[in-house]
């Protein structure tokens, strides 16, 4: 089965996220920042990370950065969702590794074509 874990702050957007996710049938991992999505993932298997970049202790550039160090999480997708719509915010995701860079909130089916994509199972 398919697990996705969705890094961000704000409870109410973990539970949007997954609550799409679960209605897709995938497992839904959450994490309420960077360090605490690093410890789970750990010990995870994890097919898609969707993850914010403001967020407290560890903000989502750190986090990609980081997660891109351990090698069984080198290629695994992530895809940045978050509310930073300058080019520069965009430029920044790719650089440190995220697949794709939308804008919140996004929409089920725009998620799910991403998902389709991104995750070959």
């Amino acid at each position: 089965m398919t697990t996705i874990m969705v890094v961000d702050d704000s409870k109410t957007v973990r539970s949007y996220h997954g609550s799409i996710l679960k209605s897709m049938g995938i497992d839904v991992l959450e994490a309420e920042n960077g360090m605490e999505a690093l410890e789970k993932s750990l010990g995870a298997e994890v097919d898609l990370y969707l993850v914010d970049v403001n967020m407290p202790v560890m903000d989502g550039y750190s986090f990609i950065k980081e997660l891109r160090k351990q090698e069984n999480h080198k290629t695994v997708p992530v895809i940045m969702i978050t509310t930073q719509a300058k080019d520069e915010d965009k430029i920044n995701a790719y650089k440190v590794g995220a697949n794709l860079f939308e804008t919140k909130p996004i929409r089920p089916e725009q998620l799910q074509a991403y998902i389709d994509i991104l995750v070959k199972k």
